[in-house]
C-alpha cells in the first residue's frame, strides 16, 4: 500500500512539473519587453521579442504567399532574413528549426529542401557571415534552434537569433576552432551551417 502511495506521489509531481514547464514556456516572464517588440536587427531585418519560447502569435506569410513561419519563433526570423536580404525562398517552407539540417547531406553538398549548401560542424569550409546555424533539440526544446552568423573572426562566431528565451540576448558568441584543416563551432548541440552560394 505504501509503495502505491509513493508511486502515485511521484507520478503526480512529474505530471504537475511537466504541465508547469509547458505553461511557463508560453507566457511572458520578462515584463521589460512586449511580445512583438523590436530588439535587434541585421542588415535592416528586425529581431522581435517572443516572450516564452513556446509562445505563438500567428503564421507570418509574405504577400506572394510564402510561409515565413510562426511569429516570433527563431525559424520565422531566419526565413524572413533570407527572403528579404537574399530574395531566397526555401523549397520546403515548413519544418522545425532542427529540420533545417539534413543528416543525409554530406559536408559541402546541396540541401535540396532548403536550396542551400550544407556544412557539418567539423567542416572543410569556414563558417561565414550570413550562414544559418542549426542546433539539435534538447530536453526542454525538442524543436531545436536556428540563428544567423552576424560576425566572425579566426577564433569566434557571433550569432543573431530570435526567441532565445525571455531573458536571453539576441546575440551570442561561440568559440571557433580549426583542427586538422577543418572548422568547428564549439557547442555540443550545433549540427552545422547552411549557406546561400
Amino acid at each position: 500500500m505504501k509503495i502505491k502511495k509513493i508511486t502515485l506521489l511521484i507520478i503526480s509531481v512529474l505530471v504537475l512539473g511537466y504541465a508547469g514547464i509547458r505553461f511557463v514556456k508560453k507566457i511572458n516572464l520578462n515584463r521589460n519587453y512586449k511580445i512583438g517588440q523590436s530588439l535587434d536587427s541585421l542588415n535592416g531585418v528586425k529581431v522581435y521579442y517572443n516572450g516564452g519560447v513556446d509562445n505563438v502569435v500567428e503564421r507570418n506569410v509574405t504577400k506572394d504567399n510564402y510561409n515565413l513561419g510562426l511569429k516570433y519563433q527563431c525559424v520565422e526570423f531566419v526565413k524572413r532574413y533570407y527572403y528579404e536580404h537574399y530574395n531566397h525562398k526555401m523549397p520546403d517552407a515548413y519544418g522545425h528549426a532542427k529540420d533545417f539540417f539534413d543528416p543525409k547531406v554530406k559536408d559541402g553538398e546541396l540541401n535540396l529542401k532548403r536550396d542551400l549548401i550544407q556544412y557539418t560542424n567539423l567542416s572543410k569550409a569556414k563558417p561565414e557571415i550570413g550562414d544559418l546555424v542549426i542546433f539539435s533539440g534538447s530536453v526542454l526544446n525538442r524543436f531545436g534552434h536556428v540563428a544567423i552568423i552576424s560576425k566572425i573572426s579566426e577564433t569566434e562566431v557571433e550569432i543573431i537569433q530570435q526567441n532565445p528565451g525571455p531573458f536571453s540576448s539576441s546575440r551570442e558568441v561561440f568559440v571557433l576552432k580549426k583542427q586538422e584543416g577543418k572548422y568547428k563551432i564549439e557547442n555540443s548541440r550545433l549540427l552545422g551551417w547552411l549557406r546561400k552560394e
